[in-house]
């Protein structure tokens, strides 16, 4: 590792970098945005490195396509044009890429493979969603497919796949099947792990290159938290 990614390395570290596009694999506890917090957001901090790497005098670009919560780990597409930021934005309007997550649960599933169909409904006052097994009003539609991949100690792992993006959606639909995220404490673990941060991570994510039209799959190693020590 060179001395600047080391500097990051607490943040972020870069997974792919082109002229068009960096992915990296966002730490636990990072905001992808800015919030009312004044934290210094994902988006800022890949801008400073890239500012010092390649030493640019001026503004830097870097455009946010999509968004992992806060205490979420995992990959991130940043684009470092407006031409690829508007291609990538297009792309997962068209859910094109496929994105893949990992998740540690407390229950074991109800079912080695399951598609989850839910309708979920934001409460922006307490930053929560709840899900339901049928439209209520202003619900939106929300399916994941997830695999039960094996028993570790007293948790699950599960990999899951969204087919819709929508606020917390991950958590709230396997929250719903009793199946919650080891230290999601905001959907009723029974487990903090200590730091804030929950064991569901983006692990992997596959997509066309929105200039070059190469195929791309990019994979994201674990966070080094004990509870993902298996």
């Amino acid at each position: 590792m060179d001395s600047l990614s080391a500097q990051y390395i607490n943040f972020f570290s870069v997974i792919f970098e082109d002229n068009h596009l960096i992915v990296v694999n966002k730490q636990p506890g990072v905001l992808v945005q800015g919030d009312n917090t004044g934290d210094i957001p994902l988006s800022e901090l890949v801008k400073d490195f890239l500012k010092k790497k390649y030493d640019k005098p001026g503004n830097v670009f870097c455009g946010v396509t999509h968004r992992l919560d806060r205490p979420v780990s995992g990959l991130v597409i940043l684009a470092k044009t407006s031409k690829s930021l508007e291609r990538i934005n297009a792309m997962f309007r068209e859910k094109t890429i496929q994105k893949t997550y990992w998740a540690l649960v407390e229950q074991k599933p109800p079912k080695e493979v399951d598609l989850l169909t839910n309708w979920l409904r934001k409460d922006g006052a307490k930053n929560m969603s709840k899900a339901y097994d049928k439209e209520v009003h202003n619900s939106l539609k929300a399916q994941l497919t997830y695999q039960t991949i094996k028993q570790i100690g007293g948790f699950w792992l599960v990999e899951i796949e969204l087919h819709t993006g929508r606020h917390h959606q991950i958590r709230v639909q396997l929250a719903h099947i009793g199946c919650i995220i080891v230290g999601d404490l905001k959907y009723g673990a029974r487990i903090s792990t200590g730091d804030g941060s929950i064991c569901l991570h983006a692990r992997k994510i596959v997509f066309e290159h929105p200039v070059n039209k190469n195929a791309i799959s990019l994979q994201a190693p674990l966070p080094a938290h004990r509870f993902w020590q298996f």
